[in-house]
């Protein structure tokens, strides 16, 4: 690289690990890949299926997933029902039947 610099003073670089292609012992996979019914053969005969991913999920887990996707459901029926309107309508309604209680007392005379 740069010859006025002595041998000494180099930077040393670790050198890079090839990756191989693979150890000889793997099997090797015959044809285009996906055959009739999901399934490959290899070299040496068995069949492997590709089912996809599977769901790894705890009942609890799936029980909560769709118990929030019915609350959500709800929420969406519950909101669609009224116009905007409608609901401030039903709010004002509400804060004029609370008593007043949170209005701040005169105290003192007068």
């Amino acid at each position: 690289d740069r010859p006025d610099v002595p041998l000494s003073r180099r930077k040393q670089h670790k050198k890079k690990k090839k990756k191989g292609k693979g150890s000889k012992n793997e099997e090797a996979v015959v044809g285009s890949g996906q055959q009739d019914g999901g399934e490959r053969e290899t070299t040496l005969g068995y069949a492997i299926r590709d089912e996809g991913p599977a769901d790894r999920r705890t009942t609890a887990e799936k029980k909560f997933e769709q118990k929030l996707a019915k609350r959500e459901e709800e929420e969406i029926a519950k909101a669609a029902k009224m116009t905007h309107r409608e609901r401030v309508k039903e709010f004002n309604e509400k804060l004029a039947n609370l008593s007043e209680h949170y209005d701040i007392p005169k105290v003192g005379p007068g």
